[in-house]
């Protein structure tokens, strides 16, 4: 017998514990969503995409619009044939920003390689296995003044984009950890549960499946994923299961969500850093979303992570 889906294991949770099963979506803000697609045709007012379905999809281009594919660009200018995440307002159908073949690079340094293009081996972790990426010379200034141990054992967090099949670092996602990805601070004493909001850095992951709206969190059972890396954190988080509801706020928009936990996040656990995006967040990433829940709570996909708060669903 298989486990149950995420959606069952919300509505047991929720039972078990006597309270009602929130549901998934914004409870605060004006509606943003997240559309995905390969880019067909575009001009400065107008863009053509095919979904993951396969249908076609026009938007309009707000004046105000900004884009990015390894750099800013103006919205005409993205290369046709890229595949495209973009934030829109008015039912979904007025596109304000624009992100053209963006990935994120987050693991483990395995190796090195390369004295001006580098070739970096990473270990992405149990559930997303490892990850060849090139840091190309242009960027390793910028890369390595963020990263001062660039050698196996210590983390790597990095965006970038893909590029005839490579995935190229670009920016640094955040500073590098002092410590080794195995040696991460200790918590405080444990939360007695998640009576009160517990505040953290969030940020983004493109491992999700295309077009999902959820989270990876760190402190799920070992047992309940099958993962020998969970249960790490610097931040005192309670554990939950997968399935469970989080509800996500950007401190710096004040916006809203809920978010069901899909997944392990075993290596986003690792981070003992800050997010200063708004302010100076405290220490430790406290949940990893997928790209379209970082999107329609405002994240800005490039900066790579907002100030956060969560508390149950």
């Amino acid at each position: 017998m298989g486990y149950p889906s995420v959606e069952r294991r919300r509505v047991l949770a929720a039972a078990a514990l006597g309270r009602e099963a929130g549901a998934p979506g914004p409870e605060q803000g004006d509606p943003l969503r997240a559309v995905m697609g390969d880019i067909r045709d575009i001009s400065p007012h107008l863009v053509i995409i095919e979904t993951p379905e396969g249908d076609e999809e026009r938007l309009v281009i707000a004046p105000w619009a900004t884009a990015w594919h390894g750099g800013d660009l103006v919205p005409g200018d993205l290369p046709v044939g890229s595949t495209v995440i973009m934030r829109t307002v008015r039912d979904g159908r007025v596109v304000e920003r624009l992100w053209a073949g963006i990935t994120r690079m987050t693991g483990t340094i395995l190796s090195v390689e390369g004295r001006k293009d580098m070739t970096v081996q990473l270990d992405c972790g149990p559930h997303r296995g490892r990850r060849t990426i090139v840091v190309p010379y242009r960027a390793t200034g910028r890369i390595l003044v963020r990263h001062a141990r660039f050698e196996p054992g210590f983390l790597f967090d990095a965006i970038g984009i893909r590029k005839n099949g490579v995935s190229l670092a670009l920016l640094p996602a955040t500073s590098q950890p002092a410590y080794p990805a195995r040696a991460v601070p200790a918590p405080p004493p444990a939360y007695a549960g998640l009576q009160s909001r517990i505040s953290g850095t969030a940020t983004w992951s493109d491992a999700f499946d295309e077009e999902d709206r959820g989270a990876a969190y760190p402190m799920v059972e070992r047992s309940d994923v099958g993962c020998p890396d969970a249960e790490v954190s610097c931040v005192g988080l309670p554990y939950l299961a997968i399935g469970s509801m989080l509800q996500v706020r950007n401190a710096c928009t004040d916006r809203s969500a809920n978010v069901p936990i899909v997944a392990c996040g075993c290596v986003a656990g690792r981070f003992c850093d800050r997010c200063v995006e708004c302010d100076t967040s405290p220490r430790g990433r406290i949940v990893e979303l997928s790209p379209f829940s970082y999107v329609e709570l405002g994240g800005d996909l490039v900066k790579g992570c907002f100030n956060a708060q969560i508390g149950l669903g």
